[in-house]
């Protein structure tokens, strides 16, 4: 009989920067993927799911409210963080031997967080891309002077 086991890494951006990486599979360990170590962190990820029309749901990420979660979390929320999830297949789930073992990547996420809540013990956030415009808000952006040039002052505008 085959047997699958299923976790998740995560890599919090700031500023382009990663900031923070977690892993929700091997309790109280560090994992190395790709190069990368990973603290461990208990959360939850759902929600992805698109069609051929290119519509889909915004995904979510579910973190215990904690020390380890709250400094950035209510920051993540107010600065729309970058968040990166991959899915990983985990070959050996031992941890005496997987914590530095290849993982196979099933698939990886990429979503900036768009809005979020808290209560006494759960910090949930949720991710949007630019492939979930079509269903949902497009990734919060202004219009300024340094991205567009001059904007118009009135509204009577023609094009010639």
């Amino acid at each position: 009989m085959t047997q699958f086991a299923f976790g998740h890494v995560l890599r919090i951006k700031v500023n382009k920067t990663v900031n923070f990486r977690f892993q929700n599979f091997f309790i109280g360990e560090q994992l190395t993927h790709n190069g990368d170590n990973y603290q461990f962190l208990p959360f939850g990820f759902s929600g992805v799911t698109v069609n051929r029309t290119g519509d889909g749901l915004e995904a979510s990420l579910v973190f215990p409210n904690n020390t380890l979660s709250r400094p950035w979390g209510v920051d993540a929320i107010e600065n729309s963080y970058v968040m990166e999830v991959e899915v990983l297949i985990i070959e050996d789930a031992d941890p005496s031997t997987g914590l530095t073992a290849t993982h196979t990547t099933v698939h990886t996420y990429t979503g900036v967080v768009t809005g979020g809540q808290w209560d006494e013990a759960t910090l949930n956030l949720e991710l949007s891309s630019v492939l979930d415009a079509v269903g949902t808000d497009v990734p919060r952006r202004s219009l300024t002077q340094d991205l567009v040039g001059n904007l118009p002052i009135s509204n009577s505008v023609r094009l010639q």
